[in-house]
């Protein structure tokens, strides 16, 4: 779907932006399941292009300009933070007929499904252990700049993200988009009936996962990507989102099955990533169910909105069939973390 992108028009846009001149060639790369990217090539260079899908969309949701923003402040306060440079934003949806960034291409491996060769058994444990401490630092860095600058707040985050992810349902519910889903209301009420007493804040990446890093073939993470759920708040959710598809061996989990790639021999337990992450930040590592329930509940929420925009045939991402059956699955995953 490259017509997303006329690269005529983003030619037109670039010109005294960018260093290099010449032709511009946009290709769609299919990752990801929310905003879309592009590769943008010009003069030689490569960048990538972050746009938000088509059709209707989720209240706050996919604001790339945001995303651009914080991926600046990160940059621009020297944070040691491991973000992609960011070159140009346009917020003229007359361009393209979306907001979108452009941040320059990182070289590097993303993990999702198979492992590349680089990435032995004997490599595993210490790039998992790679990814807390790249976490670590994005929890490091100050979080009054993003404070002063209107993303986030440093107090109430928990109470807010279960108000937000209830409004988004209840939203998609009054505009006739809901279906029933029988856990989310045992999920919702225990989530809100048992808040925990909030970690001291920090910048929140809001989505740290395996597949939101690019690895380097050193094993370290050469860059975070995916920052449009970025805010101040409670670090644990972020750990509690990333302990939460961390799948160990013999465990099944909605979209992966048994075939996750950390199931695979060599990557360090959930146990030992909350122990390195522990001694890296000397946080206490209290309530860690709740922080994983929220992860898997506002997942499902996320989730439900893609699957009627596939039923709307705004999107022609095939995973966001598997919803149908996806999401009930989710929830149930969620419901069962509460009842254990």
């Amino acid at each position: 779907m490259t017509e997303l992108v006329d690269a005529a028009a983003l030619s037109a846009w670039l010109q005294g932006r960018l260093s290099g001149d010449g032709q511009v060639e946009v290709e769609r790369l299919q990752a990801g399941h929310s905003n879309l990217t592009f590769v943008v090539r010009q003069g030689g260079r490569e960048y990538v292009l972050r746009r938000p899908p088509q059709g209707p969309l989720l209240p706050t949701a996919h604001d790339v300009v945001r995303e651009y923003r914080v991926m600046d402040l990160l940059r621009r306060a020297d944070t040691g933070v491991r973000v992609p440079e960011v070159v140009a934003v346009c917020e003229d949806t007359s361009v393209i007929g979306a907001p979108f960034y452009l941040m320059a291409r990182v070289d590097g491996d993303v993990v999702r499904d198979c492992l590349p060769a680089w990435l032995t058994e004997d490599r595993r444990r210490a790039t998992g252990l790679e990814l807390v401490e790249a976490l670590a630092e994005i929890h490091a860095a100050p979080y009054e700049p993003f404070v002063a600058g209107g993303i986030g707040r440093p107090s109430g985050y928990l109470e807010r993200q279960v108000r937000r992810w209830r409004g988004q349902r209840e939203g998609m519910l009054a505009a006739g988009g809901g279906r029933e889903l029988p856990d989310y209301d045992a999920v919702s009420a225990w989530l809100g009936d048992n808040l925990p007493v909030e970690q001291p804040p920090a910048v929140v990446h809001g989505d740290y996962k395996l597949d939101n890093v690019i690895l380097g073939s050193d094993g370290r993470v050469a860059a975070v990507v995916d920052w449009e759920m970025a805010t101040v708040g409670d670090p644990l959710a972020d750990l509690g989102y990333l302990l939460s598809f961390w799948v160990e061996p013999g465990e099944s989990v909605p979209f992966l099955g048994e075939g996750a790639v950390t199931a695979q021999a060599g990557w360090p337990t959930r146990a030992e990533l909350a122990d390195h992450y522990a001694a890296l930040t000397g946080r206490r590592m209290t309530d860690l169910r709740f922080y994983v329930t929220l992860a898997v509940w506002k997942l499902a929420v996320l989730l439900e909105a893609s699957y009627h925009r596939h039923l709307a045939g705004t999107t022609d991402d095939p995973f966001f069939a598997m919803l149908e059956t996806g999401v009930p699955a989710l929830l149930a995953r969620a419901r069962a973390n509460v009842d254990a």
